[in-house]
């Protein structure tokens, strides 16, 4: 069953989601909507993987070896730093959207094959942490939009 490859992938996912919206919050302080909303965002991904640890005890989960190359291979990296300045935080904001995109497509492979083996408790997961993925990257579309004006046509 290749579940465990998925399921690997939506857990690290996450883990990386919170740790580098943290880092984004941390490092652009400065912007307390930024802080704060990042912080609370965090909090959605932590509360995905607490809530999927159960699911990972009873199918297991696979991280490395030769079935995990492929969709390893499309893993973003998280953001270890952040970037300076008002493009840094357009840059920073744009990395979380495409990890948070990535987070939120894998919960879709992943609810479809919830689906194909009736588990209601995994349904239920992916379906509420897409949900709260979406909020996610709403909040961050809104933020690069609102970021991106000043620095992109005025400059430095």
């Amino acid at each position: 069953m290749y579940l465990v490859i998925y399921l690997g992938l939506v857990h690290h996912a996450e883990q990386t989601m919170a740790a580098s919206l943290r880092t984004v919050g941390e490092g652009h302080a400065q912007h307390p909507d930024v802080l704060f909303t990042c912080q609370a965002l965090a909090k959605m991904s932590d509360e995905h993987v607490e809530r999927l640890t159960p699911i990972v005890e009873r199918y297991g989960e696979q991280r490395h070896g030769a079935d995990v190359r492929e969709p390893e291979r499309l893993h973003a990296d998280g953001l270890a730093e952040v970037r300076s300045g008002p493009v840094g935080l357009l840059r920073d904001l744009q990395d979380l959207h495409v990890l948070g995109t990535l987070t939120q497509t894998t919960w879709t492979v992943v609810h479809q094959a919830a689906q194909g083996l009736r588990d209601d408790e995994l349904i239920e997961l992916c379906e509420h942490a897409s949900g709260q993925n979406s909020r996610q990257l709403s909040w961050l579309n809104t933020r690069m939009k609102a970021a991106a004006p000043q620095p992109l046509i005025v400059g430095g």
